[in-house]
């Protein structure tokens, strides 16, 4: 059961709460709560939703998993061709069979109100990234979402009616999650139509945000933009996941967020949540560290053929827990999402320190073989980007005759006038 329960208790509870606000529009919990009993179909019939950020999108959404409900949520950025491709997969797939009925509550009274399915049946089909050739799609209960935002609520320290804001886009699973565990713990999700910077700042020094959920990219956005301390109004925790945080980025959120607590987390939208730790201070922060594993979560390293790797050898990260999606149902080429009984893997690589932190490496299909050596370009990259005047860097293996790949990186300078002062036998030294 993800979250209608919850939507009904706090639409009972706190009916005048602002529940989402996007752009122009909002709905308090009780508005949010009646519109989705309006549109609710029993059955276990799939719902396709493929639009921007909206309250409607919202309200669609909630209809769509309440009850034995299921949805897929299509990226409206994705080509057409794309989208007819996953759309005649899904038209495909088999209806499960309706769950059964939990029977009558005690005194003979009917149900009343939203409810949630049994934790075991499906409420959600994942995709993967359209970027090239057909997304994969996966299967995800719903007890696997319940779970998780018992363990998320309770570890990132989410409060009943705290507003936060989450400018990325909802076909997202980092930001559809987002909105969910906001709805199961009675916070205000504010949203934007589209990402915009400015917008993005008025939001959160007007409506006394104080909780932000993004990737990296657009925290250094904002970091960079707002600039003074005082642009950061209320914000008192930061959740960071998609991608690395680099360090001139945590070093540009610390400046401009100087209170806030900052979060970084590992996870697969697969997977759910793998490691996740908190970033005291950009400084002294180790580069490919992440945190230990998630609440509930075990993590193991193992090498390609599959024996579990002591501590600071790196290999493909495992996991086993109750938060990972029930497998693919189209796509299973041997790469992305696999399993080795109840582990479970999507190829990331990393290794664990002596203390069980979880280093992150990147994906396996990343990784640079030279003369011999694999070296993973996540490494270099953070260690350039550390480094004095670089605002963010890039490594890729290219053709060579004698090494077989040899690496190339780029960087940013931080300052494009100073850029002069980054050559190649700093960048060296640096190293």
């Amino acid at each position: 059961m993800p979250f209608l329960n919850r939507l009904e208790h706090w639409a009972q509870t706190a009916p005048d709460r602002p529940a989402v606000v996007i752009g122009e529009a909002s709905l308090s919990y009780a508005e949010l709560a009646g519109a989705v009993r309006a549109q609710h179909r029993a059955g276990s019939a799939l719902t396709i939703l493929q639009q921007r950020n909206s309250v409607d999108f919202v309200v669609r959404f909630a209809a769509a998993v309440a009850g034995s409900g299921r949805v897929a949520v299509l990226d409206p950025d994705w080509p057409a061709e794309i989208s007819d491709a996953v759309r005649s997969r899904l038209a495909e797939l088999p209806v499960p069979p309706a769950p059964e009925p939990s029977g009558p509550l005690p005194g003979g009274a009917a149900p009343a109100g939203l409810q949630d399915g049994p934790g075991a049946s499906e409420f959600l089909i994942g995709l993967t990234s359209g970027t090239s050739g057909t997304p994969k799609g996966f299967s995800r209960n719903r007890a696997s979402w319940q779970l998780s935002f018992e363990a998320s609520v309770e570890f990132f320290g989410l409060s009943e009616a705290e507003p936060v804001l989450v400018p990325g886009p909802l076909s997202s699973s980092l930001n559809l999650y987002a909105l969910a565990e906001c709805l199961y713990a009675g916070a205000t999700f504010y949203g934007l139509p589209e990402f915009d910077l400015a917008e993005a700042l008025r939001l959160v020094e007007r409506q006394q945000i104080q909780r932000l959920v993004l990737v990296p990219t657009m925290l250094a956005m904002l970091a960079r933009r707002a600039a003074e301390p005082e642009r950061a109004g209320t914000i008192r925790t930061v959740l960071c996941a998609g991608s690395a945080l680099e360090p001139a980025i945590a070093e540009a959120a610390r400046r401009w967020l100087p209170g806030a607590v900052i979060f970084e987390y590992l996870g697969a939208s697969e997977l759910g949540f793998i490691a996740a730790g908190r970033l005291e201070s950009s400084a002294g922060r180790e580069d490919t560290a992440v945190g230990p594993a998630f609440p509930g979560v075990e993590i193991s390293i193992r090498d390609r053929a599959g024996a579990e790797l002591p501590a600071w050898l790196p290999g493909s990260i495992f996991v086993r827990s109750q938060l990972i999606s029930d497998g693919y149902l189209w796509g299973q080429d041997g790469e992305g999402f696999q399993q080795d009984g109840q582990w479970s893997t999507v190829g990331d690589q990393g290794f664990l320190s002596g203390n069980g932190v979880l280093h992150f490496l990147g994906r396996r299909s990343d990784m640079i073989n030279s003369a011999g050596h694999n070296v993973y370009p996540h490494e270099i990259e953070h260690a350039l980007s550390g480094l004095p005047g670089v605002q963010s860097a890039v490594a890729v293996g290219i053709p060579d005759g004698v090494r077989g790949q040899r690496i190339v990186a780029g960087v940013v300078p931080a300052d494009r006038f100073s850029s002069s002062a980054l050559t190649g036998r700093v960048l060296r030294q640096g190293l």
